[in-house]
């Protein structure tokens, strides 16, 4: 399946990186959007302006007209931006289990030492979790 389709609650990769683009940028129209995002990456107006409509009406991009013109937002910050993707995949393409993921990472060979401490921190924090009342 090509990266942008799919069934309305799913995203693509160009989705997600424009709809990542969008977040932290804050509110934008299609043009600043075409401009900084879509044209170093070779993308056409009318292929951001496709992206961001498909995008909202997914749910994921929210628009306001602002002077005449639309401004583009996420609906969410940027930091839950991701992490819906996440949870998105891990209920969708991994059943719900996050085994899976665990798994890839403890066979990947090359975790920087920044990495490993960040996924310690995320382990102890998991453990402090479980034992709260």
């Amino acid at each position: 399946m090509a990266a942008g389709t799919g069934t309305p609650g799913t995203i693509g990769d160009q989705e997600l990186a424009l709809l990542r683009y969008v977040a932290e940028a804050g509110p934008a129209t299609v043009g600043e959007v075409a401009e900084s995002f879509g044209a170093p990456r070779g993308l056409a107006r009318s292929t951001v302006l496709t992206v961001m409509e498909r995008l909202r009406r997914k749910g994921r991009l929210k628009r306001r007209k602002v002077g005449g013109v639309y401004r583009y937002a996420s609906p969410v910050p940027a930091s839950e931006v991701l992490r819906g993707v996440v949870q998105s995949f891990v209920e969708t393409t991994l059943g719900g289990s996050m085994s899976p993921f665990v798994t890839f990472l403890s066979e990947v060979e090359e975790v920087s030492d920044a990495e490993l401490a960040e996924l310690e921190q995320i382990v102890a924090r998991l453990g402090e979790k479980r034992r709260e009342p």
